[in-house]
C-alpha cells in the first residue's frame, strides 16, 4: 500500500512516516520547504522526499494521503486530493486506526513536559524490557529517533491537544483512545485555535471520556485547571502525584538542583533517583512517568534506576557548545511558565553565575501578546535579558524590558542580539537560547561570533 504524506517534515508528521514505513507500507511525502532534522532522518529511513506541493506528486495515484495540520484549503495538492477523490485522513486518526488499535497507549498530555516525560516513560518501559513503540514531538536521545515501531504490547504517544487537520477540528489526542492518561498541567496556549483556557478542558475532557474504566488517569494533585476538567466527568480510577503527601506520588529530600531525591508512592519509600537533569519541573516529569509505568502493570522500584541513564531529549536544555568559557545552551521553552522553569533548572546548576537569556516569542499566542503580562516575571531569574522584535510580533516589546529590574533590551534583528552579547559575555556566563522555532540559527551563529 502506497501512502503520500503531505507536511511530511513536521516532527509528528516525520514520526507518522517513520511508523508507516516499519510497518510495512511505502511511504512518500512532501513539505514546503524539505528541512532538517527531520528530512535527515525521513532519507536515511529511505523515504522519498518532494519539496512543494506540486500535483503531479500524487500521480501515479497513491492508495492513501494523510494530510498534516498544517494544510489548508487552496494548496494544490490538497485540491487534487479533494477533486479526484483520493482516500484521505489525518494524521491522528491513520495512528489510531493503523498502529494503536491493538496497543496499551499511555498517552502523555499537558501543556508543559510532555516530550521529556513520554520520552523518561519509553525509556523506562526500554529499561524493563519492554521493547516500547513510541511517537514523541522530539528526538528521544536514548533512541536516538522520534518513532518507533515495535510489535510490543506498549505504544508511548505524546498527546498534543493541537487540532487534527483542516477538516477535523478535534484536539489529536482525541484519537488515540489511551489505556493510561496522563496529564502533566493545563494552561491556556495556542490562541491561534482556542478563544479560551475553557474551550482546551473541553478537548481534554473529550479525551477523559474515552479512557477506559480499567485504565488509568494520573495528574498533578494542585493544578485547578485539571481539576476543574475532571469534576466534568471520570470514568477511569485516578492517581495523584507532586504535591507532597497528600499525593500518591510525591518527592522528598530532594537536593538543591533538583537532581536527586526519593520517591514515595502513597508514604512508601520506592527508591532514589539520581539522574542528570535539573529542576523542580524534571522532579514532576520523572514522578508522571514513574506513575505512568506503575499504571502499566511494572514494579516503579525496579525502574528507578534507569532514570540515571536517561539522557534528555534534544532542545531541552541542551548544551550547543561552549567557547571561551561561555556556555550556550538551546531550549524549547515558549510559555511563561516553561521558560520559568527552564531558568530555574539552569540557576540551580550554575548558582550564581551570570545567566543571559535570550527569547524568540514565535508561537502565535506569544506573538499576539496574550502573555505580555507575565513574561516579565517568568524572566526575573536572568541577569540580562534579549528580547527578540521580530517582523511578525504584534505588540511592543518595550514594557517588559522596563519591567525586568536588570539589563534588558528588545532587539530588531539575530544580528544585533549576536553582536551585543558578543560585547557583554565573559567567561563563566551561561546563554540560554528559548524558541520553539530556528531563531535563524542563532546557536551557530554565536558559537562563531564568540
Amino acid at each position: 500500500m502506497h501512502i503520500h504524506i503531505l507536511g511530511i517534515c513536521g516532527t509528528f508528521m516525520a514520526g507518522i512516516a517513520q511508523l508507516a514505513q516499519q510497518k510495512g507500507f511505502r511511504v512518500t511525502g512532501s513539505d514546503e520547504n524539505v528541512y532538517p532534522p527531520m528530512s535527515t532522518q525521513l532519507e536515511q529511513a529511505g523515504i522519498k522526499l518532494t519539496s512543494g506541493y506540486d500535483p503531479s506528486q500524487l500521480e501515479p495515484r497513491p492508495d492513501m494521503v494523510i494530510i498534516g495540520n498544517a494544510m489548508k484549503r487552496g494548496n494544490p495538492c490538497v485540491e487534487k486530493v479533494l477533486n479526484d477523490k483520493i482516500p484521505y485522513t489525518s494524521g491522528p486518526q491513520w495512528l489510531a486506526e493503523a498502529i494503536l488499535a491493538d496497543k496499551t497507549v499511555i498517552a502523555v498530555a499537558g501543556t508543559h513536559g510532555k516530550t521529556t516525560t513520554s520520552s523518561i516513560v519509553a525509556w523506562l518501559l526500554e529499561y524493563a524490557g519492554h521493547n516500547p513503540s513510541f511517537l514523541i514531538g522530539g528526538v528521544v536521545s536514548n533512541f536516538g529517533v522520534s518513532a518507533r515501531y515495535t510489535k510490543s504490547p506498549y505504544f508511548v504517544v505524546e498527546a498534543d491537544e493541537y487540532d487534527s487537520a483542516f477538516f477535523d477540528k478535534r484536539s489529536k489526542f482525541v484519537h488515540y483512545h489511551p489505556t493510561i492518561l496522563l496529564c502533566n498541567n493545563l494552561e491556556f496556549d495556542h490562541a491561534d485555535i482556542f478563544a479560551s483556557l475553557s474551550e482546551i478542558q473541553k478537548q481534554f475532557h473529550h479525551v477523559i471520556r474515552t479512557v477506559p474504566g480499567n485504565g488509568k488517569i494520573i495528574y498533578p494533585k494542585n493544578d485547578a485547571a485539571l481539576n476543574e476538567t475532571l469534576q466534568m466527568g471520570c470514568w477511569t480510577p485516578t492517581e495523584t502525584f507532586g504535591a507532597g503527601e497528600e499525593s500518591d506520588w510525591y518527592a522528598t529530600n530532594i537536593n538543591e538542583a533538583c537532581s536527586a531525591f526519593d520517591v514515595m508512592y502513597k508514604n512508601k519509600f520506592c527508591g532514589r533517583v539520581e539522574w542528570s537533569l535539573l529542576g523542580r519541573h524534571n522532579v514532576q516529569n520523572a514522578l508522571a512517568a514513574l506513575a505512568s509505568i506503575h499504571a502499566a502493570g511494572i514494579d516503579a522500584s525496579k525502574v528507578i534506576p534507569g532514570l540515571s541513564e536517561f539522557i534528555s531529549p534534544a532542545r531541552r536544555m541542551q548544551i550547543r557548545g561552549e567557547i571561551n568559557g561561555i556556555t550556550i545552551y538551546d531550549d524549547f521553552a515558549h510559555h511563561p511558565t516553561a521558560i520559568e522553569t527552564t531558568i530555574a533548572g539552569l540557576r540551580a546548576r550554575v548558582g550564581n553565575a551570570r545567566i543571559f537569556s535570550v527569547m524568540e516569542l514565535r508561537s502565535y499566542t506569544m506573538r499576539c501578546g496574550y502573555h505580555k503580562d507575565t513574561l516579565a516575571a517568568s524572566l526575573h531569574d536572568s541577569d540580562s535579558v534579549y528580547l527578540y522584535r521580530s517582523n511578525d510580533l504584534l505588540w511592543d516589546l518595550d514594557p517588559v524590558v522596563k519591567q525586568l529590574k536588570k539589563p534588558a533590551y528588545a532587539i530588531d534583528s539575530v544580528a544585533e542580539i549576536i553582536e551585543k552579547i558578543k560585547q557583554d559575555a565573559k567567561p563563566g556566563d551561561h546563554i540560554l537560547v528559548m524558541s520553539n522555532g530556528s531563531f535563524e540559527g542563532i546557536h551557530e551563529k554565536l558559537l562563531k561570533s564568540l
